[in-house]
């Protein structure tokens, strides 16, 4: 078995959840979610980005809108919809049970 397959597996799992936290609190265009993925190491591309943020727009979670920039062209900002905000205060207590649950047989805290 392949570890890092397994290791990409589970950062999968938690990526929209991530993506939603990174937006919680702030309208964000692409590069900048990407760029939080990064730095907390999730090792995400913008290949897989762009369709996630696709779905969670075409789910109702997202919407966005485009903003001219000074250092190029416009840019999408994404934001959490009032549905995306709901959905994620469930996502946070289901993230909390699981990490509760997995604490427990792994004996981690």
């Amino acid at each position: 078995m392949n570890i890092e397959n397994t290791k990409a597996q589970m950062r999968k799992g938690v990526l929209e959840y991530c993506i939603l936290s990174i937006l919680r609190d702030k309208d964000k265009y692409a590069s900048e979610i990407l760029g939080a993925l990064k730095d907390a190491k999730m090792l995400v591309v913008e290949g897989t980005i762009y369709p996630l943020l696709t779905r969670l727009k075409n789910a109702g979670l997202l919407n966005y809108r485009w903003e001219e920039s000074t250092s190029g062209p416009p840019r999408k900002y994404y934001a959490l919809t009032e549905t995306g905000r709901l959905f994620l205060k469930e996502l946070n207590g289901t993230w909390d049970e699981l990490r509760s649950a997995v604490n427990l047989v792994t004996n981690t805290k």
